[in-house]
């Protein structure tokens, strides 16, 4: 067992050293993103008791991310892509805290909040994604995707194990003569993520990344394989949004409080996380479509159990079907995008980061539709009929995802020959 593991530090230690600073930097922010993803739904649920507050706060989290991934063009032809990232790290550890120590918050403030966190995610993702690019090849972005998926599932079995237990047993206790609450928790948590975030970007600091030599970022017209992968990115947009808010819509409306979302998540998040490991370890550029396709089915058959078993063990079962999903999904997903970036950037002499922008205008059309589809049923017809149906509704055009990433990959390649 330890030969095995010494063997596979080896492995890590034989990538290109900026690979390896920016995996280091990355596994880091994974102990924050299950805060992003899980805690502050819950966190807006129990504050405002209604989950069209959580759709609008996506929504504004969404608008933050174009504004931000759109200012973060003109801002690389002057600042290093690292330092931008760096920013984006600290931006959400600072804005996650503002919100959580506001008294009385109202809509606006959380519209506010939202937008903010959402201005840190974009500089969070795009530069992630445009070092990504630059720091990894076709043959080795299975491994690092893997792996990278494999510290994000390991988080997200801890980080909400931890979270739920703290919150969970912070609640009504008595400190130097005063009780707290449960939000006392919340931004006890909130302090812990911002040290984190210190530590990510001195991580980040041992790296030497490079911006794109060309400045011009903004186009509107692109080739045609282009176009059908920011189809293929408003698919995943449009079950995105639902993956960060329905969970914790779900469990706390039909399993329990906090503590549930920890034990749920950390239920079948080992043997994903093990899975994610050796597929990103030996799959190879080939087998890319049959990952992507398990995800997208096993996700189908969660929100269906969802939709006809709306209790505890429909939400139990979806969770635990999400779980496998999304990573699943992410590691294939990642490496077809930039391998057509690869391909087109070069066939059309642009900055790769024009793609990078373009890609995240693709992701928010399909996340404003989603939820908008959302927002519309829960008025419209019932919360309920919204948690029960619309689930299935985008898990269904996600099948239309399987055949289109087939053809993007046939002519990723057949044009880069």
């Amino acid at each position: 067992m330890i030969a095995r593991l010494t063997n596979e530090y080896r492995f890590f230690r034989s990538m290109p050293r900026n690979m390896q600073v920016l995996l280091i930097t990355n596994m880091l922010y994974a102990l924050v993103l299950p805060v992003v993803e899980i805690f502050m739904a819950a966190y807006i649920m129990r504050y405002f008791d209604d989950t069209s507050f959580v759709a609008i706060f996506q929504l504004a989290m969404y608008s933050g991310i174009i504004i931000t991934s759109l200012t973060n063009g003109f801002l690389l032809k002057r600042f290093n892509v690292a330092h931008l990232y760096s920013f984006g790290i600290l931006l959400s550890g600072i804005s996650m805290m503002g919100m959580m120590f506001v008294k009385g918050l109202a809509l606006p403030g959380l519209i506010v909040s939202g937008t903010m966190i959402g201005a840190a995610s974009g500089f969070f993702w795009t530069n992630r994604y445009l070092m990504a690019l630059n720091t990894t090849s076709d043959e080795n972005r299975n491994y690092f995707f893997g792996l990278e998926s494999f510290f994000f599932t390991i988080s997200n079995i801890g980080v909400p194990v931890i979270i739920g237990a703290l919150l969970a047993s912070i609640d009504g206790i008595r400190l130097f003569g005063m009780e707290l609450s449960i939000y006392e928790g919340y931004r006890i948590v909130m302090v812990i993520v911002f040290a984190i975030t210190i530590l990510a970007c001195f991580s980040l600091a041992r790296g030497k990344f490079e911006n794109p030599l060309q400045k011009d970022f903004l186009f509107f017209r692109f080739d045609r394989l282009w176009n059908k992968q920011i189809l293929l990115s408003a698919l995943k947009g449009l079950v995105q949004g639902f993956l960060v808010t329905a969970p914790a819509m779900l469990i706390m409306k039909y399993v329990g409080k906090e503590g549930s979302l920890g034990l749920i998540q950390g239920i079948s998040g080992m043997l994903t996380a093990i899975i994610l490991y050796l597929l990103g370890r030996f799959a190879k550029p080939k087998h890319r479509i049959l990952i992507f396709s398990t995800g997208i089915t096993i996700f189908l058959i969660g929100t269906i159990v969802n939709g006809i078993e709306l209790s505890m063990t429909g939400v139990m079962v979806f969770v635990l079907c999400k779980v496998f999903f999304q990573p699943l999904h992410d590691l294939a997903y990642y490496p077809i995008m930039l391998k057509v970036i690869d391909v087109v950037a070069k066939k059309e002499n642009r900055n790769s980061y024009a793609y990078i922008l373009n890609h995240e205008f693709g992701l928010y059309a399909g996340r404003v539709i989603g939820l908008g589809l959302f927002i519309f049923l829960a008025y419209y017809v019932s919360e309920t009929f919204a948690l029960r149906y619309a689930l299935i509704i985008v898990a269904a055009l996600q099948m239309l995802s399987i055949p289109l990433a087939r053809n993007i990959m046939k002519h990723s390649y057949k044009e880069e020959q």
